[in-house]
């Protein structure tokens, strides 16, 4: 009895994580998921990406940032503000790494 309770609580939980936002967003798949799944937030992320400058389209942004993400964002986001490759956002100076995943999610 306890057993059948347990397995029935594990597959409502299995079932509300999978098949609602409750505990993690789900999006609809992409051909970028391999980039998009780094960032934490991406509806705030293609907010942000909708403002920046430069008309390249999605699949030119994945094949440059799949080139330069390879360490992860963390590694290219300090690596391109240490090199002075950054962009004005709307007032932010962001790292070129993060303005152009941003912009990809904004295209996705």
């Amino acid at each position: 009895m306890i057993a059948g309770v347990a397995a029935v609580g594990a597959a409502a939980a299995a079932g509300l994580y999978r098949f609602t936002d409750l505990f993690r967003r789900h999006y609809a798949p992409t051909p970028y998921d391999d980039l998009l799944g780094q960032l934490v937030d991406r509806e705030q992320a293609a907010r942000l990406g909708a403002k920046v400058a430069g008309g390249a389209n999605a699949g030119a942004l994945a094949a440059r940032l799949r080139a330069a993400l390879t360490g992860g964002l963390t590694a290219a986001a300090i690596a391109d503000a240490g090199a002075g490759r950054v962009q004005d956002v709307d007032g932010w100076l962001l790292p070129d790494s993060v303005a152009l995943l941003s912009a990809l999610a904004a295209r996705a």
